[in-house]
């Protein structure tokens, strides 16, 4: 089964508290059914100072299910990927548009 939403991608939330808020995949868990996005389902993490790095609130990036995201169209609206074949390739489609991503 192809991936619908891969790294690199523009998704958009679309429950849960930050909905609405729009930013691009850093990874994806496919075996979990989850992806990690910049600047959304943020969790302070507490952690001591070393040598290396200084301590404090850090924000963290928490996973979020790939079911609450959309990605992301040209128009800068949420839509839902498709797939079809164009010279023998499988490629993903914006159902919005039509257009290839």
């Amino acid at each position: 089964m192809a991936a619908k939403l891969r790294k690199g991608d523009k998704v958009v939330v679309l429950t849960g508290k930050d909905k609405g808020k729009q930013g691009e995949i850093s990874s994806v868990s496919p075996k979990d059914n989850k992806a990690v996005v910049e600047g959304v389902n943020t969790a302070i993490r507490h952690t001591r100072q070393s040598q290396t790095s200084q301590g404090g609130r850090i924000a963290k990036a928490m996973p979020i299910d790939l079911s609450n995201l959309a990605l992301v169209d040209a128009n800068g609206k949420a839509t839902r990927v498709g797939f079809r074949l164009e010279d023998g390739k499988k490629v993903r489609f914006a159902k919005t548009t039509g257009e290839a991503i």
